[in-house]
């Protein structure tokens, strides 16, 4: 996915990460209507989740959807998912996140977009994100139709 923006650059966008509670499911649950979404993206982006999985229902929710699952253990899992966009190849990543465990990789990523979602959004996530969106719903409507990226961010 290439968007160009004016007065600001090109992206070269390949991979889509996305953190799971709080920014594409709530209580462990996938949000409504994500799936078909990432379905979507899918045929533009390889889509990544990274997730501690606290609830233990990440595999089964996203059973079938075409996506790489990250279950992350132990401590610093800030630390861990921005090393995951690192070797992904950062300048090839836009992420979405909502928590302080994102702050790193939405810093990292290309384009790092925070979301505001039920659990609400730790002010470091929005501090280090290039765009801030109101839901899950309007962030990947950026990736969606990327002129509303270019809307925002160009120069």
């Amino acid at each position: 996915m290439n968007i160009n923006i004016p007065g600001y650059d090109t992206l070269c966008l390949n991979h889509l990460v996305l953190d799971y509670n709080g920014t594409i499911a709530r209580d462990g649950m996938l949000l409504s209507n994500i799936g078909k979404t990432l379905e979507d993206l899918a045929d533009h982006l390889s889509i990544h989740i990274l997730t501690a999985d606290t609830c233990g229902t990440a595999a089964e929710e996203l059973s079938g959807l075409p996506c790489t699952l990250q279950i992350l253990t132990g401590e610093r899992t800030a630390e861990q998912k921005e090393q995951y966009i690192i070797q992904l190849g950062a300048e090839q990543v836009v992420c979405i996140g909502n928590g302080a465990n994102d702050r790193l990789m939405l810093k990292a990523a290309r384009l790092g977009i925070a979301v505001l979602e039920g659990e609400g959004s730790a002010v470091c996530a929005i501090q280090n994100a290039d765009i801030i969106a109101r839901s899950i719903y309007d962030a990947m409507g950026l990736l969606v139709i990327p002129e509303r990226i270019v809307a925002t961010l160009h120069g």
